[in-house]
């Protein structure tokens, strides 16, 4: 895991707060990406809230764990699927069928793999969650 890659790090901190049984993790620091990661967990249940705070040195999220995590890491490298593709990366990523969600980078902004499919659009693998 590279030093530089936000995302891979505050997704291992996140499996490893769940693993440890946490409630509160920080992770810093933030990206507008991983803001638009935690809107997605939340709003699928995997994380109960979280919070946004700016400052100096790109600002701080803190997290609140609902344990409901198995398993969750970045898909890198970052593959670009077609609508048709993502029953291929479901069964690479995912554990069962309907069970779990891949983050995918849309032109219509950041969605799971299910929304990317009712939307009809393809993107860019960002990550995974089950």
């Amino acid at each position: 895991m590279s030093s530089n890659d936000l995302i891979a790090n505050a997704l291992s901190k996140i499996k490893n707060a769940e693993k440890a049984g946490k409630k509160n993790i920080e992770v810093a620091p933030a990206s507008k990406l991983l803001i638009k990661i935690c809107e997605i967990l939340k709003k699928e249940k995997y994380i109960s809230n979280y919070k946004f705070n700016k400052d100096s040195r790109g600002g701080v999220l803190k997290i609140e764990l609902s344990h409901a995590i198995n398993n969750i890491g970045v898909i890198k490298p970052r593959f670009s699927v077609s609508v048709d593709d993502f029953e291929k990366f479901e069964t690479r990523y995912l554990p069962a069928v309907n069970f779990g969600r891949l983050i995918v980078s849309t032109p219509k902004g950041l969605l799971t793999h299910f929304q990317a499919k009712d939307e009809n659009s393809g993107g860019v693998l960002i990550a995974y969650v089950y």
